[in-house]
């Protein structure tokens, strides 16, 4: 499906503010990229770079007063994501050296504090592909979608505790307990089609059987139609936004679609 995606970011500053920026998804493996479009208001210089995981990133000053800022973009995507049961667990010894990075606690996925619940979890499935399926399904059971519930500190040991939470802590717990058995796992930001209600997504991916797959522990049903953003160990790796100052009325609004060419 070929999908319409748009942020539009608006707040208000008392003075000069810098910010970092992640709002542009690469072409890759299950998506290319058709047409972007940006608007600053006021137009203010933009300089963009490459992080280490290899997002795109955009470095601006927001000036004082009122700032907006709007992306869209045409992506083709995946209808359907990849399922692979018989996908086994790659040696750690075997490891890409990119991918190693995966396999470390980080600040918000605690993976050395949780493997005896992740054992408890996945019990005697077969390693790889099964147990990440089993970790998806018991957040889909276990923790309850709650708004309000968590906070930007909120890390994955806190939502074992209160087993509530939204997408983001959802992604935080699925990768602590995939690396806690010494299966790499990243987060993912992004749009998902038919997301109710609307609004940026945070998913995760397990590298197994040589390559990543998606697992979206919110989600009763593998579902395609993503357009990812960007990726990382966890959230602070992949803030649309980093600000380096106050920012006041932050107000974000996001409308996913399907194309009408």
């Amino acid at each position: 499906m070929i999908l319409d995606a748009s942020c539009h970011i608006s707040f208000h500053a008392d003075a000069p503010v810098p910010l970092v920026m992640m709002l542009r998804p690469r072409s890759g493996y299950g998506q290319w990229v058709m047409r972007e479009e940006y608007a600053l208001d006021p137009h203010v210089p933009v300089v963009e770079a490459t992080d280490p995981f290899g997002n795109l990133f955009q470095r601006i000053v927001a000036p004082p007063g009122f700032f907006s800022i709007r992306c869209a973009c045409r992506v083709e995507t995946a209808d359907f994501i990849d399922v692979a049961p018989w996908a086994g667990l790659v040696p750690i010894e075997w490891l890409p050296e990119p991918v190693l990075q995966f396999l470390l606690p980080s600040r918000y996925c605690q993976s050395d504090l949780l493997n005896s619940l992740a054992t408890s979890i996945v019990g005697e499935m077969p390693v790889g592909y099964q147990q990440v399926a089993v970790i998806a399904h018991w957040l889909r059971t276990q923790l309850t979608y709650t708004y309000g519930s968590t906070n930007a500190s909120t890390s994955a040991i806190d939502t074992v505790n209160t087993r509530a939470g939204v997408c983001r802590d959802y992604a935080h717990l699925g990768i602590a307990l995939c690396r806690s058995l010494n299966i790499p796992a990243r987060m993912v930001v992004g749009y998902l089609h038919l997301l109710k209600p609307m609004n940026l997504h945070a998913w995760f991916e397990a590298y197994v059987g040589g390559r990543w797959y998606v697992f979206d522990g919110t989600q009763d049903q593998p579902r395609g139609n993503r357009i990812a953003i960007a990726y990382g160990r966890d959230a602070a790796d992949v803030a649309l936004i980093t600000q380096f100052g106050m920012l006041y009325d932050l107000t974000m609004q996001v409308e996913v679609g399907e194309a009408r060419l």
